[in-house]
């Protein structure tokens, strides 16, 4: 049975360290907490989430791009556990998008991140899969690969006025103040 877990925030050591790959897959404590994980990105309004932010220091994310509260105009996807992922290639484009991490609650940044990737990942049961992501699922690929890197978003902005609270983000974004 699956549960929510507790996400660590900002100043938590394990965010900063790099994550170890998984060796076995199948292994009953990585298929637990992949089934955590979903659990968790949608008990918190997520988009992804990765298993560093649930102090696990290892190379599995969630992307469930969704609309929800916090990204409205989010497309559907399937929730894709993603073991061990890796980026390709990547476009010359960079689009700069606002971002948040569960991590960092009610903290929002404009993220410069290549409009589209191409990827590798195991699947949970032992597939390998490759795929191109575009835009928003990019970003949030993006978003979730630098955890393993025990980068957050914070790092890739490129100047302090691109970071807002979540409630003036909120009334920039639908109030148009």
């Amino acid at each position: 049975m699956s549960k929510k877990l507790s996400i660590i925030e900002l100043g938590n050591p394990i965010l900063r360290r790099k994550a170890e790959p998984v060796n076995n897959i199948q292994e009953q404590s990585i298929q637990k907490l992949i089934d955590d994980l979903l659990e968790t990105v949608v008990d918190a309004n997520g988009v992804g989430i990765a298993a560093p932010q649930v102090a696990q220091s290892y190379r599995v994310f969630i992307v469930a791009s969704r609309p929800n509260l916090r990204y409205p105009n989010a497309p559907l996807m399937e929730p894709t556990a993603m073991i061990n992922p890796r980026i390709i290639d990547c476009s010359d484009e960079m689009v700069k998008g606002w971002e948040g991490c569960l991590s960092i609650p009610g903290i929002r940044g404009l993220v410069p991140r290549h409009r589209s990737i191409k990827v590798a990942y195991t699947d949970r049961d032992g597939n390998l899969i490759h795929q191109e992501l575009t835009e928003f699922v990019a970003r949030i690929f993006q978003h979730e690969y630098d955890h393993f890197e025990g980068l957050v978003f914070l790092d890739r902005v490129e100047s302090t006025l691109d970071i807002a609270t979540e409630q003036e983000y909120q009334n920039l974004m639908f109030n148009k103040l």
